[in-house]
């Protein structure tokens, strides 16, 4: 800097004054013994200091240790001093995902315009006391700010918010930094910085890789640091490199993925997760290269930046959405699970939902991250809500009935049911429960057809579930002929009995045979009994068995089954019995001259007089002396 102030000895003097405050700052920013120590960010002059001194051991540290011996320890040191100088600005308008690079070089720019500008003194910056004055003074204006003179670079006190009440550059001066720059990258500079002209040098540099020293960059060949679409060419051609190895790995592995899941189908759940993960896990990587190895700048950095953020998330989204139904699958592979009941379709909708909620929240986050509004996605998602309730209240309604099964199980996928009310007896609503989806249940009739039901309709019918019986209802009733003796009857009625209670399969202990009545052409006989077993086809075998022993005590009693018939009897009418005539009508009339005619009802001193007078059981049974 000396060099430029011969024959200027009074401007260099102003000059030289106007460094010192910057030059103390900066070996006080130098000073090792306080490492934990904040920037000092109370007033427009002590954050103009704060981002000059802070810029100052920056750029020092990169010439004087890392251009021609770069390491690890000193890249990640570089890095901490970087982040430091990026507390001087304003970046609350920014997307948080590019917080960082934008930050970098909005600091790079505003620290080689600040370094080529003339400063005002410092004595006329407003310091912390300016602002304590004005606090006093009851004038405090929590919008304060400063603007350097002849510039539109502004210093504004923060009003709200984690920095409330520190000065930063304000967001606009960070968004125009570079066009600042650009204003001013042909003045010389009027302050001694350790590293001239880096801002123009970084397009084909690489300050914080550790690996490639920036004396190694310089010696490349001059079309290899040639500037296109603002990055040098061998940034552009590794980027390209680093990408295509990175697509490959994927695609790799995602072939191998595949390969897995065609020849062990059992571990094909954890499979499905790998390529998500293998993104996930690529992209920081890819994501660290491309930034600490390359150091890209202006928008190719900012666009990296957000295609590597979208990218992860895309990865956690991908993850969220195939882990829950991976658990799902799981869980419904179990024996205890039917592959086609309501339990394991709710289990996989309890899955999509809990994904559809993780992915939601994902890009809501992921939104705010890139900083697209959320009122916005907020207000679409209610609009679109809206309208695919008005599109789906069929669905709906008939998700609704899935959950009124789920919660009272009625039928199960495998039972044979009864649902409906049959019009007629040809139409048998029956069948077994093939699948209960979320929607519609299917069964599969007696007649083996499919019926398709939407759940909404057969959560509100009479459903009867004969699975759930611990045993089946034989339930029948023999027609014997009208020449049947009473001997005979009760013949055939113990005999039925007989048989019933030593059949092994019949549970009854006290099987219910009783002569039921008089039909049109037959004495009816109802037996009812339950048969030890819940199984429709072994219940028809056991039935048909019991059937056809049936048929031979019937046929042992000397009787027959009935069937339709008439029987015309031709003989001479002998006319009604006068004796008994005669007799019956006495009876009446004895009746009503002792005033007992039992119209309308008996008396009750002849209800207790004729009270369990008659001989039952009948004489003979062996319950007759009881």
């Amino acid at each position: 800097m000396w060099y430029r102030c011969s024959g200027r000895l009074p401007l260099c003097m102003l000059l030289l004054a106007l460094c010192l405050p910057f030059a103390a700052a900066a070996a006080a920013a130098d000073d090792s013994s306080h490492p934990l120590e904040p920037l000092d960010l109370s007033s427009p002059r002590a954050t103009l200091n704060s981002l000059l001194t802070t810029a100052d051991s920056y750029f020092r540290l990169a010439s004087e240790e890392y251009w021609n011996t770069p390491s690890r320890a000193i890249a990640d040191r570089l890095h901490e001093i970087g982040i430091k100088a990026e507390q001087t600005i304003d970046l609350s308008e920014v997307p948080p995902a590019a917080r960082f690079e934008i930050g970098r070089d909005a600091i790079i720019y505003l620290y080689e315009v600040l370094s080529r500008i003339e400063l005002p003194p410092m004595v006329d910056i407003p310091d912390a006391a300016f602002y304590a004055d004005a606090d006093a003074d009851g004038t405090d204006d929590k919008s304060a700010s400063w603007t350097i003179p002849h510039t539109e670079i502004t210093i504004a006190r923060v009003a709200e918010g984690p920095r409330s009440g520190e000065f930063l550059f304000d967001p606009e001066t960070v968004a125009r930094a570079g066009e600042f720059y650009i204003k001013t990258r042909m003045q010389p500079y009027l302050r001694d910085v350790p590293l001239e002209y880096f801002a123009e040098k970084r397009a084909y540099l690489s300050i914080a890789s550790g690996i490639i020293s920036p004396h190694t960059i310089e010696g490349l060949p001059n079309w290899l640091k040639r500037g296109v679409y603002g990055q040098a060419v061998w940034k552009l051609l590794s980027l390209v490199i680093l990408v295509a190895f990175t697509v490959l790995m994927i695609w790799l592995i995602h072939r191998l993925a595949r390969y897995g899941i065609s020849r062990r189908p059992a571990a094909a759940y954890l499979y499905r997760l790998v390529t998500p993960l293998t993104l996930l896990l690529l992209t920081p990587l890819v994501f660290d290269v491309g930034h600490r190895e390359l150091t890209l700048t202006g928008w190719m950095s900012e666009g990296l930046t957000l295609l590597a953020a979208a990218v992860a998330y895309f990865s956690l989204a991908w993850i969220a959405w195939t882990g829950s139904l991976v658990l799902a699958d799981a869980i419904v592979a179990s024996p205890k699970i039917s592959e086609k009941s309501l339990n394991a379709h709710l289990l996989r909708l309890a899955a999509r939902i809990i994904g559809i909620v993780a992915v939601i929240s994902i890009i809501f986050y992921v939104s705010n991250q890139l900083g697209v509004p959320l009122y916005g996605l907020v207000a679409g998602l209610g609009v679109g809500g809206i309208a695919i309730a008005l599109a789906a209240q069929n669905t709906l309604e008939h998700f609704i009935g899935s959950l009124n099964l789920f919660a009272d199980q009625p039928v199960r996928v495998g039972d044979l049911c009864r649902y409906g009310e049959d019009p007629n007896r040809d139409w048998q609503r029956m069948g077994t429960v093939e699948s209960i989806g979320l929607r519609s249940t299917r069964i599969r009739g007696i007649d083996d057809t499919v019926t398709t039901i939407p759940n909404g309709d057969f959560s509100k019918m009479h459903l009867v579930n004969y699975s759930l019986r611990s045993c089946t209802l034989l339930l029948t009733v023999l027609g014997l002929r009208y020449e049947t003796t009473d001997d005979q009857l009760r013949y055939v009625l113990v005999s039925l009995r007989d048989l019933l209670l030593s059949h092994p399969r019949v549970s009854d202990q006290d099987p219910r045979v009783r002569f039921a009545g008089f039909g049109d052409y037959s004495l009816n006989v109802e037996v009812r009994v339950n048969i030890n077993t819940a199984d429709p086809n072994e219940f028809r075998a056991i039935r048909e068995d019991i059937y056809l022993h049936f048929m031979k005590i019937v046929k042992d009693a000397g009787t027959g089954f009935a069937f339709p018939s008439r029987t015309v009897y031709h003989t001479r009418d002998e006319g009604l019995d006068g004796e008994h005539q005669q007799a019956s009508e006495a009876q009446v009339r004895a009746w009503c001259a002792a005033q007992e005619l039992p119209f309308p009802t008996f008396t009750t001193d002849y209800r207790e007089k004729v009270r369990n007078t008659l001989d039952y059981p009948p004489e003979g049974s062996p319950e007759a002396s009881q």
